[in-house]
């Protein structure tokens, strides 16, 4: 087991504790960009997905994970950065213009609903969310001149400096790219005051308030934030799928993303990739055993929907800390054996419980 002996403060907030973090995730990068060659077409798709998805996941982090603001209305951030994009991608705007552009409108629609929502929180939080998504859904539908209604909308493939990006191993670096540096920016963020002042609401607004930390301010930020990082995922979602309609950014979708942050851990980086994995390859797994599975049960329609629900029940009742925190224990046990003690972890659990019975 690894100890590490502090002799300053800047020792406990760098980006890498020890040596071991610089090795396993330089592999992992190494492994990423090598991806290309090492999957075969369809699997690099569905690793695409899981990038568009993790910049979309690090946006809801920081607004539930670390702010403790729940969103039940973040597929329409998702929607307004895919729709910016295509818009002006087809006017023939540059794709990092078009990009910042994206980024820019959904973190002033985040804005939008989050200088309402300083009032409310909880379930009418999630009430207030849940609305502005109806909301923006039934705009994408109606404002046909624009966003083509329920026809929908073609885009283009990202052009930028002279280099058009069609093929799908040039956009899966580029997602690639925009994933690590969007992760990157969180990481450095929570280490600065700003995202301090978040975990410090989400622990207790009180005790934050009287430390000095503008609450008003913090969560208008933090909606802000998340909802551009939505639109960055939004606007990479809209040429990996080169056609838009409003169907796509309705509430089922904002409870898939919720779903990919709760069950991949919140409160954690690593957490968001993991729900992101899972939300990804969760279908696929689904249609793999539907061959073993009754008849009756395989042609049921609301087969993936019972999946997830019952995936969300366990994981909230048994885990609560998603796949992040049952790795973390799986590795706290294989470090400590045979010392490992049963209830190392009950404490923790406790507070959980009685924090959930507030």
């Amino acid at each position: 087991m690894r100890y590490l002996f502090r002799t300053d403060y800047a020792q406990d907030i760098r980006l890498a504790k020890h040596g071991g973090h610089l090795f396993w995730y330089g592999a992992l990068l190494l492994v990423l960009a090598l991806a290309p060659w090492l999957l075969p077409e369809y699997w690099l798709a569905q690793l695409t997905f899981v990038l568009i998805y993790g910049v979309v996941g690090l946006g809801l982090m920081v607004l539930a994970g670390f702010t403790g603001l729940f969103s039940l209305g973040h597929a329409a951030f998702l929607g307004v950065g895919a729709y910016t994009q295509a818009v002006l991608t087809n006017a023939g705007l540059p794709f990092p213009i078009a990009l910042a552009c994206a980024a820019g409108l959904s973190a002033a629609a985040g804005v939008v609903v989050g200088l309402p929502a300083l009032r409310v929180k909880g379930i009418y939080l999630g009430m207030a969310t849940l609305s502005f998504g109806f909301i923006i859904e039934e705009v994408f539908a109606r404002w046909e001149r624009v966003t083509g209604g329920n026809a929908g909308l073609s885009v283009r493939s990202p052009e930028m400096f002279g280099w058009a990006v069609d093929t799908a191993t040039e956009f899966y670096a580029l997602c690639l790219v925009i994933t690590v540096a969007c992760t990157l920016l969180i990481l450095n963020l929570l280490r600065a005051p700003t995202g301090r002042a978040f975990v410090a609401i989400r622990d207790s607004e009180i005790s934050a308030q009287s430390m000095g930390i503008h609450l008003a301010y913090y969560k208008t930020l933090s909606f802000a934030i998340s909802a551009a990082l939505a639109g960055v995922g939004g606007a990479l979602y809209a040429h990996n799928l080169r056609f838009l309609s409003p169907d796509q950014f309705n509430l089922l979708q904002s409870i898939d993303l919720l779903l990919m942050v709760v069950i991949g851990g919140l409160g954690s980086i690593h957490g968001v990739f993991l729900g992101a994995i899972f939300l990804i390859t969760m279908p696929q797994l689904i249609s793999a055993s539907k061959g073993w599975l009754p008849m009756v049960i395989a042609d049921a329609p609301g087969l993936k929907s019972v999946i997830y629900g019952l995936a969300l029940v366990l994981f909230v009742l048994f885990e609560p800390m998603g796949m992040y925190g049952r790795w973390l224990k799986l590795r706290t046990y294989l470090q400590l054996f045979p010392f490992y003690r049963k209830g190392l972890f009950k404490r923790q659990k406790s507070f959980q419980k009685s924090d959930r019975l507030k």
